[in-house]
């Protein structure tokens, strides 16, 4: 199992910054790839940037240049972060904390379940 927390959200005008944490806790070391992802009102959750274990990104092209994702990882406590700049209105969602948690089946076949962390508010005013 994988806990996540998320903090940073918030009210801001447009054209400024915010940095998005998710702090990561139980079974750390199975945690695969990370991510944010994003739901507007009654919009789909769609993927803001994620990052691998091993440093590789994917940054949505309506975010790219704006925003920046990153982690540190440990064997207690794994922490993501979005940097997010230049904000714009329609940035405003709930900002959501993903993990993806390898189980394996012990004969060699394996999967990776996901864990949601309970969302953060992100407002941007024009």
């Amino acid at each position: 199992q994988v806990q996540l927390v998320e903090s940073g959200g918030g009210l801001v005008q447009a054209g400024g910054s915010l940095r998005l944490s998710c702090e990561a806790s139980g079974s750390v070391s199975s945690i695969g790839v990370m991510g944010w992802y994003r739901q507007a009102s009654e919009d789909r959750r769609e993927l803001v940037a994620s990052i691998t274990r091993e440093g590789t990104t994917d940054i949505a092209d309506s975010v790219k240049g704006r925003f920046t994702i990153s982690d540190f990882r440990d064997t207690v406590k794994n922490y993501l972060y979005l940097q997010m700049n230049s904000l714009k209105p329609e940035d405003t969602a709930v900002y959501y904390c993903k993990a993806e948690s390898k189980v394996d089946y012990g004969d060699g076949n394996y999967y990776f379940s996901p864990f949601w962390g309970q969302g953060t508010q992100v407002t941007v005013s024009s």
